[in-house]
């Protein structure tokens, strides 16, 4: 049986995408409730900058990777695409977030092979791993892998909503990536 080489990115992804307010606020002393607001608002309404946000990032990484909740009905979903993919973990994290993230897919029981890239420039291994379908949440990233002729499943959050590029199908849960998924199966079992 012929399956789709699947990579799926881990954080808001499979994780909630909120996974790391409760952290920056408590850190940065702040009262940000995650309403599917954009990441950019909550840095302007707080004179954030990335290196500042990336500084407390590198310092709370391992504890709000340990502590994410899943997402809805991925658990469920992802154990229906096993039968019909090749799943591979394609995340951004560093490399020494590794052992975390194994136990915590170990832990939700959605465990396949991770690649910690500790970048977003996602295609180069997306290409190795001949990837028929990526499922990301940022937009740039996403844009970077159609670009490159792949199939790109973007899960709807409030920070990746400023633009709606081609070649990219927008879901906004886990049914509907799976549905997604299902039909491209589908349509390929045909030939």
């Amino acid at each position: 049986m012929t399956k789709i080489n699947l990579c799926v990115d881990i954080d808001s992804t499979i994780t909630n995408p909120d996974y790391w307010v409760d952290y920056a606020n408590n850190h940065f002393n702040t009262n940000y409730e995650y309403d599917d607001d954009t990441v950019e608002m909550y840095f302007k309404d707080n004179n954030f900058d990335y290196k500042k946000f990336d500084k407390f990032y590198h310092e709370y990484a391992e504890k709000m990777h340990e502590t994410a909740d899943i997402r809805p009905k991925a658990k469920e979903n992802i154990e229906k695409l096993e039968k019909f993919c090749n799943i591979h973990y394609v995340t951004a994290r560093e490399s020494h977030i590794e052992p975390i993230t194994i136990e915590w897919l170990k832990k939700h029981k959605v465990y396949f092979n991770t690649h910690h890239l500790g970048s977003f420039k996602k295609t180069g291994k997306a290409k190795e791993l001949k990837c028929d379908i990526f499922i990301e949440d940022n937009l740039e990233t996403s844009k970077e892998l159609a670009a490159e002729g792949i199939k790109v499943i973007l899960i709807d959050t409030g920070f990746n909503r400023y633009e709606e590029p081609e070649n990219i199908v927008r879901v906004y849960n886990w049914d509907d990536i799976y549905e997604e998924i299902k039909k491209h199966y589908q349509s390929i079992k045909k030939y």
